[in-house]
């Protein structure tokens, strides 16, 4: 395996790799990605993202966190989703089998993406990584048919998806992947990705996503690009994950810290953590339940609460920080099945928060100008 560590150079290079073929990488085509955003159909000026929500999911699947349910309830978990079951798997949403296969539902998710743009939606940056089938074919489709803009996730989510190839590969093997999948193109495609994330992080966290963490800042450090990163859950994760970036040379500035709104719950603690620059993503809206299933010590807040810490952060100073998004990556937040659907935030949380004294223009910088400077390439 040949593999060589990234310099900067300029040019034009188009060859695809796979993780275990892996191509001399140099920098080309940066000099054509500085001030744009890439997209899955290509670069595109900032200024054409509009109402943009940092963290979705499109196409995945969830498998490898099924929960088993209670004896009780094990005939429920292979039945079809219908309305009689609905309520059951919004509480229980990882214990039904066919709710974790999001990859099943694109017709329905175009419809979805149809009505966000007629909403005043322009963008969605898709986090879907190596490890939870990623479909760069789909995102590109669906961008296609519906004008949405979507950028696609380099890199690799926790540990439980890492195969035994990733586990084996060094921090400069890791950097090669990812700078690869936003130069050249993701899976076997000419598709390319437009930031790298979201990076997955358990708690505590393992040896193998230290190294992914440590390459995505290296590749990070050369790109120029954004990223976007999932905390393990404890209020601690988010400092240690920092940390770690920083040593390894990242850019802060341009990095999320996703979930905030399940990691941290103290006041005190999250402005300690606002402090260290990075943006601030509430992306759970929609996500209202009373047990959380992977981690049950975690009342999930519902969205009245995550309005108010929002606002909080913006009364603090932080509102150039503060991104939004849903997460949704199961069947049963999908409109199709009752859920509230990828336009939630613009039809129920934009109302609301104006009522709770939050601006247009905070409101057009969280959703527009926050999200157009982060996914911008340096």
């Amino acid at each position: 395996m040949l593999v060589l560590r990234p310099h900067p150079s300029h040019g034009n290079g188009i060859k695809i790799i796979s993780h275990t073929e892996q191509i001399p990488v140099t920098l080309s085509g940066m000099s054509s990605l500085s001030g744009k955003v890439q997209t899955v159909l290509g670069p595109v000026e900032p200024s054409k993202l509009g109402r943009t929500l940092t963290h979705e999911h499109l196409t995945m699947t969830f498998d490898s966190f099924y929960f088993p349910p209670s004896p009780c309830h094990e005939a429920t978990s292979r039945e079809p989703i219908t309305m009689k079951n609905l309520f059951w798997i919004h509480q229980n949403p990882y214990s039904h089998r066919e709710n974790l296969q999001l990859n099943q539902e694109v017709e329905a998710i175009k419809e979805e993406l149809l009505y966000f743009k007629a909403q005043g939606g322009g963008a969605l940056v898709e986090n879907t990584t190596t490890g939870l089938s990623r479909s760069l074919h789909t995102l590109k489709w669906l961008a296609e048919q519906t004008g949405v803009h979507i950028i696609a996730g380099a890199g690799f989510y926790v540990d439980a998806t890492h195969s035994a190839e990733t586990r084996a590969m060094s921090v400069e093997q890791l950097t090669d992947v990812l700078i690869n999948e936003v130069l050249h193109g993701a899976d076997g495609t000419c598709i390319k990705c437009g930031v790298i994330g979201e990076i997955g992080c358990s708690w505590p966290l393992t040896d193998s996503e230290r190294k992914v963490l440590q390459a995505t800042a290296h590749a990070q450090a050369q790109l120029g690009c954004p990223v976007i990163i999932h905390p393990g859950r404890s209020p601690c994760a988010p400092f240690q994950i920092i940390r770690i970036l920083q040593e390894a040379g990242a850019d802060i500035s341009k990095t999320v810290m996703s979930h905030l709104d399940r990691s941290i719950f103290n006041k005190k603690e999250l402005l300690e953590f606002a402090q260290l620059g990075c943006y601030l993503e509430y992306d759970l809206f929609g996500t209202e339940i009373l047990n959380y299933q992977f981690s049950p010590d975690i009342d999930m807040p519902d969205d009245n609460k995550r309005i108010r810490r929002v606002r909080f952060l913006v009364d603090e100073g932080y509102e150039d920080r503060i991104l939004m998004a849903h997460d949704i990556h199961t069947k049963h937040r999908l409109m199709k099945y009752g859920g509230h659907g990828y336009s939630h935030i613009l039809t129920n949380i934009v109302p609301k928060m104006l009522l709770r004294g939050i601006t247009e223009r905070v409101l057009d910088k969280i959703l527009i100008e926050n999200p157009k400077q982060w996914l911008t390439f340096k």
